[in-house]
């Protein structure tokens, strides 16, 4: 019998906080926490600061309440929504404005979960984890709508298509990568790569999908062929994430080997497609798969480190023109707000940080 998680029907907001929605503690705000060991004085000195780039509460804003280290991050299209997962297996959703309030926790995830991505329209978000499965969760009703199985080891990354059909891709540790069409039952392609997948992303018309994995390379599959039609090579150790540009002509990596690439994947680029060679990040021996992100007008691109820092690239000039403190541990996610000055950042220390930057 199909439980009440797997019901694909919306539930009602109140009936849903019965099942699955459980609080979580309040967010503090920056001048909250500078005000603790200190004076009033303190907390004027935050509001007489710079001009304020953006609608946050607080130039900068911790958010409090996850148990175990936390994976991954992501805004919602409107940018009005956060959501935050990690370790625990709970996903977190917050209010970006105001106190950064808890809306809710879903649960139903048997393992860690290792990367959130929201369908374009902002109603759907979907979570990959370690249990090898992911999941698709009604926002609204806050539930679990729909359950795809099938890969035999976890998850590592999920993507959404942009436009078109509502297709999903996955990639594990398997070596498979699996396209889903969220109305029909079980996957709907699947491609071996051959060696453990850590990140995937759709192309701009989703009719390609690129995968990254331990063999340090970035295989481009497409659909109507069913069978992988390019190969990106430069990485000399895992790549940990990939993000398609803004306007669909360029892709983002993270590697291992503390690189952040950005590649031509126009169909007649020239042959050596690696354009340009971003680093000052770094990676550990807790091999975390840190994720990549670009900026909404694409001139900027980010990524986590494990050095504790935030670090934002110019891409034009290839300068390094944020390295932002705060955590205390692995930063393994690191996203831009879709349409305000504002970067998201979760890590191993269990902390999120909401921060504004210069527009």
């Amino acid at each position: 019998m199909a439980s009440a998680a797997d019901n694909p029907m919306k539930r009602p907001a109140a009936q849903s906080a019965a099942l699955s929605v459980v609080p979580a503690k309040q967010a503090r705000t920056a001048g909250e926490l500078i005000q603790h060991g200190g004076s009033a004085n303190n907390k004027r000195l935050v509001s007489a600061g710079p001009s304020r780039t953006s609608s946050l509460h607080a130039p900068i804003m911790l958010l409090t309440g996850h148990e175990g280290e936390i994976y991954c991050g992501k805004f919602s299209p409107t940018g009005s929504i956060l959501a935050t997962a990690g370790y625990e297996r709970k996903i977190f959703l917050w209010t970006v404005y105001d106190e950064c309030e808890n809306l809710a926790v879903l649960t139903g995830h048997g393992g860690a979960i290792l990367e959130l991505k929201f369908t374009t329209d902002g109603e759907t978000l979907v979570s990959a984890a370690s249990d090898k499965t992911a999941a698709l969760w009604d926002l609204e009703a806050g539930l679990r709508i729909k359950r795809l199985k099938g890969h035999e080891k976890l998850i590592n990354s999920v993507d959404v298509v942009r436009r078109g059909p509502q297709l999903l891709c996955t990639g594990s540790d398997d070596g498979t990568i699996r396209l889903w069409d969220r109305r029909v039952r079980g996957h709907t392609h699947s491609f071996d790569s051959g060696n453990a997948v850590t990140s995937v992303a759709f192309g701009d018309t989703g009719e390609l999908v690129y995968s990254g994995g331990i063999d340090n390379s970035i295989q481009a599959w497409d659909l109507r062929r069913s069978a992988c039609t390019m190969r990106l090579r430069g990485h000399s150790d895992t790549v940990t994430g990939l993000a398609l540009s803004p306007d669909g002509n360029y892709l983002l990596s993270n590697g291992m080997d503390a690189s952040l690439r950005v590649w031509d994947i126009r169909p007649y680029a020239p042959q050596d497609r690696c354009l340009k060679i971003l680093s000052g990040h770094r990676h550990s021996f807790e091999q975390n798969l840190l994720r990549c992100a670009w900026q909404p007008d694409g001139r900027r691109v980010t990524c986590g480190s494990s050095d504790r820092f935030v670090y934002v690239w110019d891409c034009a000039s290839r300068q390094v023109v944020y390295k932002l403190p705060g955590h205390t541990g692995s930063v393994n996610e690191t996203h831009f707000h879709p349409k305000e000055p504002i970067i998201m950042s979760v890590g191993s220390d269990k902390k999120v940080y909401l921060g504004e930057i210069e527009p």
